[in-house]
């Protein structure tokens, strides 16, 4: 039911994010709870990319990144602001591609699998609400058709969802 066709795959990436972003905001419907959408926004990610192997959110509680839902195998439960991939995207409040996690300072490896990783901001009212975390075992694997499709897929989740703002700290 929240699946990607076959059609959009096999015609391009602008074609299967257009798609993904309707199933998102099909399978989110008129739920405003972060939780639920976000543990949806994960599942229907994983099983709906191409050569992933982790897929979820690390949300930000005023101190640090937490882990929130996912799927794939165990993770790294907390991370500080400006620390590994996830840390440094929430940091800066920018989007991430590595292309080899292996030569990203500080890169920290919650699964030995993955080899390239992209991390866009959840960002509301200016205040950095988590991040959104999907790595490969792949090395490469994420383009700008991916960033660009995955930035469109978290403007749908903020609009969605009714997140509460951690208290911010310097």
């Amino acid at each position: 039911m929240f699946t990607v066709n076959q059609e959009c795959r096999e015609h391009g990436k602008p074609l299967f994010y257009i798609d993904l972003a309707q199933s998102l905001r099909n399978l989110l419907g008129e739920e405003r709870d972060p939780i639920a959408n976000m543990a949806n926004m994960a599942s229907l990610l994983y099983f709906s990319l191409p050569s992933i192997n982790w897929s979820g959110f690390y949300i930000y509680d005023g101190q640090e990144l937490v882990l929130g839902p996912f799927h794939g195998k165990p993770a790294c439960v907390r991370i500080q602001m400006g620390k590994g991939v996830c840390g440094t995207s929430a940091f800066k409040r920018e989007t991430l591609m590595i292309e080899n996690v292996h030569e990203f300072p500080g890169h920290i490896a919650c699964d030995a699998d993955s080899k390239s990783e992209i991390v866009i901001p959840l960002i509301k009212d200016d205040i950095i609400i988590g991040v959104l975390d999907i790595d490969s075992p792949i090395y490469a694997r994420f383009d700008e058709d991916d960033k660009h499709g995955l930035q469109q897929l978290i403007e749908i989740l903020q609009f969605a969802t009714d997140f509460t703002l951690p208290v911010q700290t310097k």
